[in-house]
């Protein structure tokens, strides 16, 4: 009976360490001691409970821990939870805590939930932060533009830009920029008299365009606008001067031959016409004959009145032989 206590007393113990044993297991596992000992002495300290409840949501428990007590070491305000929300709608908040620690220490106002929000809207916020502290230089394509007399001028702009946080949610970017500021170099040369103006005053640009007001809406504040570069291209006045005169000449052309069409037709009409009434003649020539010859025989025409009448032809046909001598002969050929 003693050796049965005994082995249930042994068998209870064992059962117990192995309890135990697993305990201690499913605590370490579920329990980042090393983490929780981390943020401990760095002085941001973070309860068990919550580090569990982070290992049960399946979240990056140390880089939301890192990113921490990073921003407690660099003195902002900031709440693990909010990181932990913000990891969760797959935001970086590594970024972000950069982001925030930057401008903490530039002096520029900007709150964790405006960083959170500009960094959902897929804008690289500490991007953002960096260029309001050092404003970064935006190259224009080379943009073409005519002025009144003609003379292209192709221009290339740098553009200092400051991002501005207050806008960089909702705001436009560096294409808004560009497009606005080509715009207004189009404009400002389209309205200069000559291309020489703009050549001798090339700051002119720069002023007129700064003073529209290109950044309304956008996510940066204008700093400067400087021409960098601008060259004289073509002279499309002339050329489109040229263009219209090829034009009126090939239209003129046009007409022309039309006309010509027009009076070779009338003079193949004319011919054609021609050709009709000698056909009629011919024909009322061969009709002579016919009446003489039926006078011949009604009376009403002698034998000598004929025999006149062929003698003033055959005289006709001497003295018109005697004047033009060539066209008399057979075949009317002018032999000389």
């Amino acid at each position: 009976m003693t050796s049965l206590l005994l082995a249930l007393n042994v068998t209870g113990l064992v059962v117990g360490i192995v309890i135990l044993v697993l305990a201690l297991i499913v605590f370490f596992i579920l329990v980042p001691i090393s983490i929780w000992f981390r943020a401990l002495v760095s002085g941001a300290p973070i309860s068990m409970g919550k580090l569990v409840g982070m290992r049960l949501r399946k979240i990056k428990i140390g880089m939301i821990v890192e990113a921490y007590i990073t921003g407690k070491k660099a003195g902002l305000d900031i709440n693990i939870n909010e990181l932990e929300t913000h990891y969760m709608a797959k935001g970086d908040v590594i970024k972000v805590v950069n982001a925030l620690i930057s401008a903490h220490s530039a002096n520029i106002e900007l709150t964790t939930k405006t960083a959170m929000a500009i960094d959902l809207a897929g804008r690289d916020v500490l991007d953002a932060v960096k260029v309001s502290v050092n404003p970064k230089v935006i190259e224009t394509p080379v943009i073409a533009a005519i002025a009144k007399d003609g003379i292209e001028l192709r221009c290339k702009a740098r553009v200092t830009v400051r991002a501005n946080i207050a806008r960089l949610i909702g705001g436009s970017g560096e294409e808004t920029i560009i497009a606005r500021v080509g715009e207004g170099i189009v404009t400002t040369v389209g309205s200069a008299n000559t291309h020489k103006e703009v050549l001798e005053n090339p700051d002119s640009i720069s002023k007129t365009v700064l003073n529209k007001g290109l950044d309304n809406g956008t996510a940066y504040e204008i700093l400067s606008i400087d021409i960098a570069d601008i060259d004289v291209g073509r002279n499309v006045g002339a050329q489109l001067q040229m263009d219209q005169a090829e034009a009126d000449k090939r239209i003129a052309q046009a007409r022309a031959e039309e006309r010509r069409a027009m009076a070779v037709a009338s003079e193949q009409e004319m011919k054609a016409k021609t050709q009709e009434m000698r056909a009629a003649v011919i024909r009322a020539e061969a009709e002579v004959p016919k009446a003489m010859a039926e006078a011949l025989r009604s009376g009403k025409l002698g034998v000598m009145d004929y025999y006149n009448m062929q003698n003033i032809q055959a005289d006709t046909a001497m003295r018109n032989a005697i004047v033009n001598p060539v066209s008399s002969k057979p075949g009317g050929e002018d032999k000389k």
